[in-house]
């Protein structure tokens, strides 16, 4: 009997931007109704706002009344855990309590883990990857790598091993940054497109991501679907072009390529 192919969300990394009126809300849209208007087109969205502060938890509630039955949020955790990497139990009952109103609706599909490039892999690093795990437990875990020091069996290994979820990325192919290869180390395949912007990359802010995919370059990630999809249960696609409203356009460009 052929197995299931998994199912597929698209969504953006976030959708609380003032340059994406007019772009992809309407021009006179109040911040508190885009979601409202987001969960029109989208069936996930990634929650980035947490990683510079932890929201109250009726912040996160009122957030979670808005989606719909069906829909869910990846939520990236503070950078308590991946980039200070130091009192990292000061933040995590907070944020656990944070998290509460996506845990008893049932619409939290995961937690991200952006960690930065000066990350490099080692026996130290890796370790410190389960600890993060631990911290969230039993929510599930994608890590984001952004040395390519990091692609290698151990770390495979030992995020199959452990039920940590990978996170494929596309980004500039530069020294040192990751490949846009997909694969997964759980049921669930991440992939997070953040532009190929070469020239703005090193410099950060978000012209990092001002970036627009083309069709050729979309195509190429709907091959390397069609190759893993019956491979696993769910595969999560995010663009984090954001720049300008381009990561709602791609995204939902990608979903008519794929008929969803």
């Amino acid at each position: 009997m052929e197995k299931e192919q998994a199912k597929i969300r698209v969504g953006t990394s976030g959708y609380s931007f003032d340059d994406w009126k007019g772009k992809f809300y309407p021009a006179d849209i109040q911040k508190g109704k885009m979601l409202d208007y987001y969960v029109r087109f989208f069936s996930t969205v990634e929650i980035n706002s947490t990683y510079y502060r932890i929201p109250h938890p009726a912040v996160m509630a009122n957030i979670v009344k808005k989606a719909p039955e069906g829909f869910d949020f990846m939520v990236k955790v503070p950078q308590t855990f991946t980039h200070r990497r130091a009192d990292l139990q000061k933040d995590v009952e907070k944020f656990r309590t944070a998290l509460q109103p996506f845990e008893e609706s049932g619409k939290l599909a995961g937690l991200l883990a952006q960690f930065p490039y000066s990350f490099k892999y080692g026996q130290d690093s890796l370790d410190f990857v389960s600890v993060c795990r631990d911290a969230v437990a039993p929510n599930p875990l994608f890590v984001e790598f952004r040395h390519n020091s990091w692609v290698n069996r151990d770390m495979y290994d030992r995020l199959k091993k452990e039920k940590i979820g990978y996170v494929c990325v596309d980004e500039p192919q530069l020294s040192g940054l990751l490949k846009p290869d997909l694969f997964a180390t759980t049921e669930t395949a991440y992939i997070r497109l953040h532009g190929r912007n070469k020239a703005q990359w090193w410099d950060g802010g978000p012209l990092r991501y001002d970036y627009s995919y083309s069709e050729e370059e979309l195509s190429e990630w709907k091959q390397k679907l069609v190759k893993i999809r019956n491979k696993v249960k769910n595969i999560y696609i995010y663009f984090n072009n954001c720049h300008l409203g381009q990561a709602s356009g791609n995204a939902r460009d990608f979903m008519g390529m794929l008929g969803l």
